[in-house]
């Protein structure tokens, strides 16, 4: 979400709040109608790109090995999206570049120029293009879930935003509707969600996972709603959960238009 105050932040996060966000009046965008009000949607061309393909994608195990082991995993899981996203966005005939990676393991005073954010998971600074992941915390160490593939999914999920230019369209969003940044924020993370479930399904039958192991995921991500902290900046769990089994049953971003979406499910 956002860091930088008073203009739109660089920096996604995971778990963590959104700062406030005041900015300028943006360029035209094509509205359409949703439930609580009219809605302005970024590029529609993401959505059009069909279903992610099905790759492999073997987990390396997390139970033990501290931070040798974790960023092994996070090696091997990026390594994974750079190659289905990149692939997934260039048929469709958009750019892509994969995103530098930044392996963090311990909290810094500043990172990617703003101040080390306290309580996030991971994250995305979106100036420098760069995933960072702190590799250390509950988040992943000793883990036999699949919660930290799907925290980096959903921060490589702002990458996939950023190169398909809603990230840019979202930002004019946000400074030509002062009144509805809060939700405009949420369908922002909440669409990553959903870029992470999407993920999670086309490598799934890789994973060696079983039913009970996704069923555990969701409620996981469940629990990680705004509910608990009152933030309110990436949506409440039966929100989040509900985009990521979209993303997920799908496979394909064109689950993912959270931008025309009743308010309601990006409550």
């Amino acid at each position: 979400m956002k860091l930088t105050l008073p203009r739109v932040t660089t920096c996604a996060l995971a778990l963590v709040t959104a700062g406030a966000l005041a900015v300028p009046a943006p360029a035209a965008l094509g509205e359409t109608e949703a439930t609580g009000g009219a809605r302005v949607g970024p590029p529609r061309l993401l959505y059009e790109t069909g279903r992610l393909r099905a790759a492999s994608c073997p987990e390396p195990p997390l139970i033990s090995g501290g931070i040798p082991r974790s960023k092994e995993y996070l090696t091997a899981i990026v390594r994974c999206m750079d190659a289905g996203w990149s692939a997934h966005l260039r048929r469709a005939g958009l750019r892509y570049r994969a995103p530098k990676v930044l392996y963090v393991e311990e909290p810094r005073d500043t990172v990617c120029g703003l101040p080390w954010p306290g309580g996030a998971a991971a994250f995305y600074c979106t100036e420098r293009a760069t995933l960072v992941f702190p590799l250390e915390g509950p988040w992943i160490e000793g883990r036999t879930d699949l919660y930290p593939l799907k925290v980096a999914a959903h921060e490589y999920g702002h990458h996939v935003q950023q190169q398909a230019g809603v990230r840019s369209a979202y930002e004019r969003l946000v400074r030509g509707r002062k009144g509805d940044q809060a939700e405009l924020g949420r369908r922002y993370e909440l669409q990553a969600d959903c870029l992470a479930g999407v993920f999670a399904g086309s490598v799934w039958r890789s994973l060696g996972r079983s039913p009970a192991d996704w069923t555990a995921l969701v409620e996981t991500v469940r629990a990680s709603g705004d509910e608990p902290d009152g933030r309110h900046s990436h949506g409440k769990g039966a929100g989040r959960a509900y985009w990521l089994q979209r993303g997920y049953a799908a496979r394909s971003p064109s689950a993912c238009d959270t931008w025309s979406a009743p308010s309601a499910k990006v409550s």
